[in-house]
């Protein structure tokens, strides 16, 4: 059985096929600039790869190149996408509609546009992606929505209310909701299997640290609080992205440099974070070697991330009364020894030890606590698209 798998953007496609019997992917790729030329990089798991430029004034394009590269080109690995047995698409905001993965139907399409301004940046993008689907494939072929936000939604009030006049919350639904739900929820199932434990039984810390970054506490099995909330902007600084801060920051700086809040908003989404305070680069290699070069501007993002990640941390091993596991996943949790030594060696008073050699490892899976430590830590790679390929197989069959 073969599952493909979408990850649509305004002007992006990014997609994997995958065989449901082994788990393998057998094909991935990405269509890029939609909407402007139009261009695609398609790549076999076997190696061979397919690259073309070509006009993609919507996603519908976008999809027919994918079509072709995946059954007609040199890199074709089906001969039909008959032989698919369902579509699932990443979707970035379920607001609190939407608990768990679902079959998509008109309604819920509809449901998924209405929630377009809680995800203005995606949202619109999935919705214009599916009905380019439904075009491209017709509707013979189950389609599943699987959200980022879903796996939070089992936070209690206490923990998702913000403490702002409750109107609000009534009228426009402000509240956090998270995000990279889907990665937390794979990453945590792995841990209890490594640990050889029922999910229902286990304390785990998530740190899903990349460009952008969101740590999640998982006691019993779900999410109990998580570091993202009304938008992927709140936490802790990310490449680009503020992380919390006091707002009237933001209405202070918005009153001196004569600024709109679409301004404001651009400013702590796009030019924030490492970015921000180094003037280097968003992305952590850049940043980091820069600081190890003397850069004092650098060190000093490096260090605020570091610190902001730990206190994440350790407020959420105070949230569930301790902690059995802590797991870092994505780009910079998956490859960054030094920003797990710094965390691990911070929470030496919960007895946290690590493999210094083991530590050194880079982008697999592997324990890096010593035998000793009172609480595991792992390096696991997420595989989001292996999840949604999961739960859109567990609704099909």
């Amino acid at each position: 059985m073969k599952i493909f798998v979408v990850n649509a953007g305004s002007s992006s496609l990014k997609y994997q096929l995958i065989d449901m019997e082994t788990e393998s992917v057998l094909a991935k790729g990405l269509c890029e600039r939609i909407g402007v030329s139009g261009a695609i990089t398609h790549k076999a798991a076997d190696g061979r790869e397919y690259k073309a430029e070509t006009a993609m004034p919507t996603h519908t394009e976008a999809f027919e190149a994918v079509v072709y590269a995946m059954t007609k080109s040199d890199a074709k690995v089906i001969d039909s996408f008959d032989e698919i047995s369902a579509i699932g698409h990443r979707i970035v905001q379920g607001g609190s509609i939407f608990s768990k993965s679902c079959l998509i139907n008109p309604t819920v399409l509809d449901q998924i546009d209405e929630l377009g301004a809680l995800a203005p940046l995606h949202n619109p993008a999935h919705v214009l992606a599916i009905k380019a689907c439904i075009k491209t494939f017709g509707e013979k072929i189950p389609q599943v929505a699987v959200f980022d936000t879903s796996f939070h939604q089992t936070m209690e009030p206490k923990v998702y209310m913000f403490a702002l006049p409750y109107e609000y919350y009534e009228k426009y639904g402000v509240r956090k909701y998270g995000a990279h739900g889907t990665s937390h929820h794979f990453v945590s199932d792995r841990v209890a299997v490594l640990e050889g434990k029922d999910k229902k039984d286990i304390k785990i810390i998530v740190c899903h640290i990349g460009n952008g970054a969101s740590i999640t506490a998982v006691k019993d099995g779900v999410c109990c609080d998580t570091s993202m909330g009304f938008t992927p902007l709140d936490g802790f600084m990310m490449g680009t992205r503020t992380g919390t801060l006091d707002p009237s920051a933001l209405t202070f700086i918005a009153e001196k440099e004569n600024l709109t809040a679409a301004q404001i908003n651009d400013i702590c989404n796009k030019k924030s974070g490492m970015l921000g305070v180094s003037g280097i680069s968003n992305d952590n290699r850049d940043v980091c070697a820069a600081a190890d070069a003397g850069n004092e501007r650098a060190k000093l993002a490096v260090d605020m991330q570091r610190y902001q990640i730990l206190k994440f941390v350790g407020s959420y091993v105070a949230a569930m009364n301790g902690v059995d596991a802590i797991a870092f996943t994505a780009g910079i949790g998956e490859n960054d020894p030094e920003l797990r030594e710094y965390v691990c060696k911070n929470l030496g008073y919960l007895g946290v030890k690590i493999d210094n050699e083991k530590n050194h490892v880079r982008g697999q899976e592997i324990k890096i606590s010593t035998e000793d430590s009172k609480v595991n830590v792992y390096v696991i790679p997420t595989n989001e698209e292996l999840a949604i390929a999961r739960d859109t197989l567990a609704l099909i069959s």
